[in-house]
């Protein structure tokens, strides 16, 4: 396996320096070409050393983000950017030698071309190639067998996000408890704890999961077994759910430290975040213009009265605003929902019903591709929302809130949140708020793009759009 590994890491290297190169020599090529310009001399020799040293610090920085490995943990967005943020550290440090030891200048041409060639051509082989992965891993290609020990919250929450991830080439095998007996998400409880090795070496066990952090001389026990029988271990934090964005391991003398690390958001984070805002909700209400006009026209034909459905929302800080969305449902539809809210079925302060006798016969097929939500580029625009965070509830929803429910509040609400793109309606309310604090607390630029990427596919299967 080890050299299997090792051949794998060659051939990304071979590829990667291949790709490199051609990015260097191309643009070199069309720039002094004789059929570009006449007369021209043909000379590589003079931006040698410098093509060299330019590749060498973009190879030791590909593998500084570990990039010549094969992390399955690891989506397509994220070593997208990996890859941009390499290439555009290497030109910059390429430029700032040139400039400090007053070498020979690349032309601004050849400079741009290579710098947009190898973020092209090193990005788009990755993506291929994680494709290919992928594909390979869904459909069994060397599957990690997993033992899980502990079949509680924690071991349960472990299995869906397992079960979420399937590029991860995860297999759970089963469980193992010392209380419980009956099947947990239909996987087997295979025995107790102290059944560890037999069960190991009886559904050849390549990873140990350990969700019983707290019991502290049964984890050194694991790990002192799953040593001896040389497979890997791995233990969940204690207080795995608290709203930490870092967490890292580390030293002091022997002794190894779980550090849980509360970092925050930088101004220009949020800067960042309400420019992204503010160009896709006018660049949208823009193009999707004709679209409102013909929706209007709908709605007007099949259920008079207004267009737009307003009402009030809780927004940052519980800040009322009112809120748009196309009418999808009876004028009246308000006044009728207190007589149905017994009918909600989802628990919780939230009220959802999938067959909703206030809906519209053209308000279902709104629904059904959240066309409904498209004015809500308005409140966007206004600053009352952002593209992406939780929805915004209702001020009679947030009186029922429990107090740490009430981090929902902490920033703006958004068109599309996680549990939309994980599940939309079909998750309970505890979900819901459980993925919006997580948002919260992870939050990044890079996330939101992933979640308005992973919206488009959620929308189009239509899947708890209700």
């Amino acid at each position: 396996m080890y050299k299997h590994t090792k051949y794998i890491h060659f051939v990304y290297l071979l590829v990667d320096v291949v790709l490199i190169a051609s990015s260097f020599y191309l643009p070199y090529c069309l720039k002094y070409s004789q059929y570009v310009i006449p007369n021209q001399t043909f000379y590589f020799e003079g931006y040698r050393l410098i093509f060299c040293f330019w590749g060498l610090i973009l190879i030791f920085i590909l593998n500084n983000q570990r990039l010549y490995v094969t992390d399955r943990s690891l989506d397509i967005f994220t070593e997208t950017w990996k890859v941009i943020k390499s290439v555009i550290l290497a030109s910059a440090l390429i430029v700032a030698v040139i400039f400090l030891l007053r070498m020979t200048p690349i032309p601004r041409f050849i400079l741009i071309s290579s710098t947009l060639l190898l973020t092209f051509s090193l990005s788009f082989w990755r993506v291929v190639k994680r494709m290919i992965l992928n594909y390979m891993v869904v459909n069994g290609f060397h599957n990690i067998n997993i033992l899980i020990l502990g079949a509680g919250k924690v071991g349960s929450a472990l299995v869906e996000d397992i079960e979420g991830n399937p590029n991860l080439g995860f297999r759970v095998i089963g469980f193992l408890d010392d209380k419980k007996t009956e099947n947990v998400l239909r996987y087997k409880i295979l025995g107790n704890i102290n059944s560890l090795e037999s069960v190991v070496k009886k559904y050849f066990i390549d990873e140990i999961y350990v969700t019983i952090p707290s019991e502290r001389k049964q984890v050194c026990e694991v790990l002192s077994l799953g040593n001896r029988l040389g497979k890997t271990v791995r233990v969940v934090a204690d207080n795995f759910s608290l709203p930490f964005t870092q967490v890292s391991v580390g030293y002091i003398g022997l002794v190894p430290l779980i550090k849980y690390i509360n970092v925050g958001s930088h101004p220009t984070e949020a800067l960042s975040k309400r420019i992204l805002d503010v160009l896709v909700s006018s660049v949208g209400l823009i193009l999707l213009a004709p679209v409102f006009i013909v929706i209007a026209f709908f709605i007007k034909l099949f259920c008079p009265g207004p267009i737009f459905y307003t009402s009030l929302r809780c927004g940052k800080k519980g800040k009322l605003f009112k809120f748009y969305k196309f009418r999808s449902m009876v004028v009246n539809a308000d006044s009728i929902k207190e007589h149905l809210r017994h009918k909600s079925e989802v628990k919780g302060p939230v009220f959802k019903i999938k067959n909703d006798p206030r809906v519209t016969k053209f308000g279902m097929v709104l629904r059904r591709y959240s066309l409904d939500e498209l004015p809500q580029l308005i409140n966007v625009l206004k600053g009352d929302m952002s593209l992406v965070g939780p929805r915004p509830p209702t001020p009679d929803e947030v009186d029922k809130y429990d107090i740490w429910q009430m981090r929902r509040l902490d920033i703006r609400p958004g068109i599309t949140c996680l549990w939309q793109v994980r599940g939309r309606s079909d998750l309970t309310f505890y979900k819901w708020v459980k993925w919006d604090l997580w948002y919260i607390d992870n939050w990044s630029l890079l996330l939101d793009l992933k979640i308005l990427i992973w919206t488009i596919p959620a929308v189009l299967k239509r899947k708890g759009a209700y």
